[in-house]
């Protein structure tokens, strides 16, 4: 079957990484930064960064069609921005919305070798993103709105959710899916200060596909995170989100995996049948890792291009969405990684490994045609499980 025709709109946060090559240093992190000191670094790589470019970009390597929504300044940043994405389709860049009152935002990544990184971040034009930026025109004829990151946009959590509400409400009246990603706040910024409870719990209501991290959602929920998530824990918390208005609900746990949870009814256009209350989780497939960056947003690309196909079903949506988070770590940068959708399937129907199960899993069942494990609870209306 091809991919689907479909738009995928992606929108929200995007910048511009920065990140000077440091080498070898034997000082600590603290010592570098020392006021009158000069470090001597070499060249400068600039990357796109956010859920528009990552999520954006992986969907397109994967063969889907995408719109991308996103701002930057009219400045040298922001034209830099849209030659990236015009390389990859010069059609990337229509709908990126120009703001000659703010400056693109950008990230100076300080990564000396052995030492984690930190960051000098600009948010620039990303905290005046709000509905305006989202036109009818932008939606229009597609099949799915995916949004990323509010807890770094400032106009977005700033009300509490009342303008991304909109945005998703205008989307549905239009036959969209809606979709919601989110990153996690610094504890020490406003956004750390917001109540996420308050701010989940509206704008939820709206929102077809919700695809946190566990870190994220146990800041946001106020929950204690476990060093090997706990299925009992995730089970409620895909409750909770549930009852607040998802219809499925997709946390992404690094190297432990990916957990589905979904309500009685899915979004229109899913089979109900084979939606309707289920409970998945996949181990991650064995790879070599080179380099984390952009794998939760490559592995929400995938499962929201699975989602997108004709009669699409949540076993082979969370086995695609795992597998393109995997080969995504397979490169250093963003999105490099990620193959084909064709290329990916046939990876997947080689046999390609996946990582011996580290949570605890009592009661669950284990289909071994597809490696993903049923909890107790899920209906398993193919009957599949061994």
């Amino acid at each position: 079957m091809a991919p689907s025709r479909k738009e995928i709109v992606v929108a929200g946060h995007i910048c511009l990484d920065l990140i000077p090559r440091i080498d070898a240093v034997r000082q600590s992190i603290g010592e570098l930064l020392v006021p009158g000191k000069l470090l001597n670094v070499g060249p400068v790589v600039t990357s796109t960064g956010g859920p528009v470019a990552n999520t954006g970009i992986a969907l397109h390597r994967l063969g889907y069609p995408v719109r991308l929504v996103g701002k930057v300044g009219a400045d040298p940043f922001g034209d830099v921005v849209l030659g990236i994405l015009r390389g990859y389709d010069p059609a990337l860049a229509k709908y990126m919305v120009r703001d000659a009152a703010s400056d693109t935002s950008y990230p100076v990544v300080i990564s000396p070798p052995g030492i984690d990184r930190m960051f000098l971040h600009c948010p620039g034009a990303n905290d005046t993103f709000g509905e305006a930026d989202v036109q009818p025109d932008h939606l229009e004829g597609a099949a799915l709105l995916h949004f990323g990151y509010p807890p770094l946009m400032k106009r977005i959590y700033g009300d509490g959710g009342v303008e991304l509400s909109t945005i998703f409400s205008r989307a549905r009246s239009m036959g969209l899916v809606t979709s919601l990603d989110m990153s996690t706040p610094d504890p020490n910024s406003e956004s750390g200060r917001v109540d996420w409870q308050a701010f989940l719990s509206r704008v939820l209501t709206s929102v077809d596909v919700f695809l946190p991290s566990y870190g994220e959602l146990c800041f946001m929920l106020r929950e204690t995170p476990q060093e090997k998530p706990d299925p009992a824990q995730l089970s409620a918390m895909g409750d909770r989100l549930i009852r607040w208005g998802a219809s499925i609900v997709v946390i992404k746990m690094g190297t432990h995996g990916l957990y589905l949870r979904t309500a009685a009814s899915p979004p229109a256009g899913l089979p109900r049948h084979a939606w309707s209350s289920r409970e998945l989780y996949s181990p991650c497939h064995t790879v070599k890792l080179v380099g984390a960056t952009g794998s939760g947003d490559c592995t929400i690309a995938g499962f929201l291009g699975a989602l997108c196909e004709q009669h699409a079903t949540p076993e082979p949506a969370v086995g695609f969405a795992v597998a393109v988070g995997a080969c995504n770590v397979e490169a250093p940068d963003a999105t490099s990684g990620v193959r084909s959708r064709a290329d990916t399937l046939a990876r997947i129907a080689a046999g390609w490994s996946k990582n011996p199960v580290a949570l605890s899993l009592p009661g669950w069942r284990h289909n071994a045609q597809d490696n993903i494990w049923h909890s107790p609870r899920d209906p398993d209306p193919f009957g599949r499980c061994a």
